[in-house]
């Protein structure tokens, strides 16, 4: 991995590093660091610290000589990459010692020139191809020619446990009420993700600029990661909407399950695609009514009319509409799509069903 900062690739890696450590095998994670860290280590996995961020060529080099001495000196069987960077270094240590490579394939990987096609193509390389999710597997088919036999589609999962209402207790829900400077009688709508302009925090805030709702309480729950000015464009447009007392940033938040269940609506409104989507898939282990661009994984998570609602792309019309329908559909309405949404999570995008399929594929490679 480049780091271990937050994500659903970052979140996958220490899902799998637990469970591998659980089977018996030791769990290395070569990346540059980050602040998951401690609980790759809690879970049992060992940090190989490497700058896997670096797209240096120089930098590249160094790592496959650094991974090729941790696989002769550790005894490592399987190399699993998941993104572009460190795959083409792991690529080569791999293939130098004789021992299977796999990549997953977590976002679409835009190629707007035939070098960035090139270098994409480091996904599908490998031994095998996991795919986060079956709109993934198509992308995958439509844009590589690669045997079908190679991809093997296991979706993210959402650890029930972590992710339970009711495991969370009423203060940690309160506490970040409070730093959202939510009132009682708000209704909170939640926008989890970095922020990033395909996030679609922008499409959310003019879609609430064209309800003027009254006691609502909009959350934009991510980092920023250097990106200083969007932040501040996104600011602007808060104000400019006289949404000031409306939408606040919280930043970085930790305590995600809690975040969901603080919320009364959670919306995901990425422009682009999302390979998986962890929002959605999470937001609803939750039991909380999901809004979500109709693209990407949520097709896969969500049940429209049932577990939440689809809207086109980039449409903030569309979003405000569905706002507003959800808004109305009331409490009572809102905990029945709740209800609808945690079930279908937990019959089909369960942790311990991706780790299960995971380990099966690593054995079946290195036994083959």
């Amino acid at each position: 991995m480049p780091s271990l900062d937050t994500g659903g690739a970052e979140r996958t890696t220490i899902d799998i590093a637990a469970a591998l450590v659980d089977a018996g095998y030791a769990a290395l994670v070569a990346t540059q660091g980050g602040r998951m860290v401690p609980e790759l280590r809690a879970a049992g996995g060992e940090w190989i610290a490497l700058p896997m961020a670096s797209k240096s060529p120089l930098a590249m080099m160094a790592n496959i000589r650094a991974l090729r001495h941790i696989i002769r000196t550790r005894n490592v069987k399987l190399v699993h990459a998941r993104s572009r960077a460190p795959a083409w270094s792991g690529l080569r240590a791999a293939r130098q010692a004789g021992i299977p490579f796999i990549t997953t394939y977590h976002g679409i990987y835009n190629a707007s020139n035939p070098l960035k096609r090139t270098y994409n193509s480091v996904m599908v390389r490998g031994d095998a191809v996991i795919a986060n999710s079956q709109w993934t597997a198509d992308h995958i088919a439509r844009e590589y020619a690669i045997s079908p036999n190679r991809i093997t589609v296991i979706p993210r999962g959402v650890d029930l446990k972590q992710f339970d209402p009711a495991s969370v207790a009423p203060e940690r829900i309160a506490k970040l009420r409070a730093q959202w400077g939510v009132k009682e009688s708000d209704l909170v709508i939640l926008l989890p993700g970095r922020l990033t302009r395909w996030k679609g925090q922008m499409v959310l805030i003019e879609a609430l600029a064209k309800l003027n709702l009254q006691n609502v309480r909009a959350i934009l729950a991510g980092d920023t990661q250097g990106r200083d000015a969007y932040e501040s464009e996104l600011r602007s447009a808060i104000a400019a909407a006289g949404l000031n007392d409306s939408v606040f940033i919280a930043g970085h938040v930790g305590d995600m399950a809690a975040a969901y269940f603080a919320a009364d609506i959670v919306v995901s409104a990425s422009t682009d695609p999302e390979a998986f989507g962890r929002i959605a898939a999470e937001a609803g282990a939750m039991g909380r009514a999901v809004i979500a661009t109709d693209h990407g994984g949520a097709r896969e998570t969500i049940l429209p009319g049932a577990s939440g609602a689809l809207t086109a792309p980039g449409d903030a019309d569309a979003l405000a509409r569905a706002l507003e329908r959800m808004i109305t559909l009331g409490a009572d309405g809102r905990a029945a799509m709740g209800a609808a949404a945690r079930a279908h999570i937990s019959r089909n995008f369960t942790r311990e069903r991706m780790c299960a399929d995971t380990l099966a594929l690593y054995r079946t490679l290195i036994a083959d």
